[in-house]
């Protein structure tokens, strides 16, 4: 007898639900996709067909299985028991307010099983906060994945403050099967580690850009053609160690350098007035409004074909 099937429960069938969904299914879990509105849930089905069919025409599919076994692996429910019953492992893609996470929460608690991992997608909300009222808090970790998920691979591992000390390494082992990439905080923080650096760049951008420095067009490549270049293979810190001959070397060459251009940092400006205008105005001239979707499939194209580049490279290097 064929070994049962591992099921995962996917809560939530918006742009995130739906990569974690593809990813589980490629990786041949039973995955339960569930969304209150039933014509979101109809829509989701639609895309994630269309999104596999092409990445199969493009031969960037994940996995061993074909697009046709991996779409069979999802199913869909309007029924939130009926997604978390019996699962193995759930995770929660609902819009990022504390208050609606916390409502799905108090709902599954009572019907999940005891060792069943539950893991929200949450981009900033602390799971201290999130799990603090449910029975299963030892069950619970956020995995804040990147956005696009299928895309870019890197997921932050947050355990709750009270998870079971199998949480982590299990929860690390499931996102290797489904080819993701996991690094553990060792502590919550605000926004964790993703958001933060995100954050900081684009505090910096926003400013260059207030001050008449620069375009957004500019801006963006400045990153895009210039430091997201080297960011794709390798990070800020390994950026510098091989920029000189080592940590000592650069912090020699240039911490004064470094020290002076950041005391002229200033303090995070409003997130909105004029500036917000500017740059909404800016990047409509460059990407039309009316052609978001266009330029989503565009990107995720160049996602999955850096990603196919990175594993052939990394073979080589073996």
């Amino acid at each position: 007898m064929a070994a049962k099937r591992e099921k995962v429960g996917i809560i939530g069938s918006g742009l995130i639900g739906r990569s974690w969904s593809m990813l589980f299914a490629a990786a041949d879990y039973d995955v339960c996709l569930y969304d209150i509105d039933e014509k979101q849930l109809s829509g989701a089905v639609q895309d994630i067909q269309k999104q596999l069919a092409l990445l199969d025409k493009q031969g960037l599919l994940r996995g061993q299985l074909s697009a046709d076994q991996q779409f069979k692996n999802i199913s869909t429910t309007s029924d939130l028991s009926q997604c978390v019953e019996n699962a193995d492992y759930i995770q929660e893609c609902v819009p990022e307010r504390i208050e609606l996470k916390t409502a799905v929460y108090s709902r599954i608690d009572p019907i999940i099983k005891d060792t069943c991992i539950l893991a929200s997608s949450a981009s900033a909300l602390l799971p201290s906060k999130l799990a603090a009222n449910i029975q299963h808090k030892n069950r619970f970790i956020v995995v804040h994945p990147t956005n696009p998920p299928f895309y870019a691979p890197l997921v932050e591992l947050v355990p709750s403050p009270w998870a079971d000390s199998d949480i982590v390494p299990t929860t690390k082992s499931i996102m290797e099967k489904i080819r993701q990439v996991p690094v553990i905080l060792k502590k919550e923080i605000d926004g964790f580690v993703l958001n933060r650096i995100q954050y900081a760049i684009f505090k910096e951008s926003w400013r260059l850009i207030k001050d008449g420095v620069i375009s957004v067009e500019g801006l963006d490549k400045v990153m895009s053609a210039g430091l997201g270049r080297r960011y794709a293979f390798m990070g800020p810190i390994e950026t510098a160690y091989l920029n000189a001959d080592g940590m000592y070397s650069y912090a020699e060459r240039y911490a004064e350098m470094i020290q002076g251009i950041m005391a002229t940092f200033r303090e995070p400006d409003q997130f909105g007035g004029e500036t917000l205008d500017q740059i909404q105005a800016e990047m409509e001239q460059l990407v039309p409004m009316d052609t978001l979707q266009e330029r989503r499939k565009w990107r995720d194209r160049r996602l999955a074909a850096l990603a196919q580049l990175q594993k052939k490279l990394n073979e080589e290097d073996i």
